[in-house]
């Protein structure tokens, strides 16, 4: 198993290789306020804009992952108090026998 994911890894490294060294043409890239940077490498626009999707998709993610983490952690603090009640010994409750609480009345 180990192997087939070194072998996959290889595999996505080359088709990102071959796709780099194919997109070299050179590119302007515009700006707000007519800012223009000429002259850009086309792959390094195009990595510049997967690298900021990545961190934009992981702040997004990020308070759905906080969230299942606050909840995991509160979970576990019940499950420990509840093991805790568990584990403390108890007084038995008392017995009560029906004939104390309501006797029996001849029919």
């Amino acid at each position: 198993m180990r192997y087939l994911v070194w072998i996959l890894r290889l595999a996505i490294f080359i088709v990102v290789l071959l796709f780099a060294l194919k997109n070299t043409a050179l590119v302007d890239v515009g700006f707000f306020a007519g800012h223009v940077f000429k002259d850009v490498p086309l792959i390094v626009v195009m990595l510049i804009a997967f690298v900021l999707g990545v961190v934009f998709g992981l702040l997004v993610a990020a308070t759905a992952i906080l969230r299942k983490r606050r909840e995991a952690a509160r979970l576990r603090r019940e499950l420990a108090h509840a093991q805790e009640e568990l584990r403390r010994p108890s007084t038995p409750a008392p017995l009560i026998f029906p004939e104390t609480v309501a006797p029996l009345a001849p029919l």
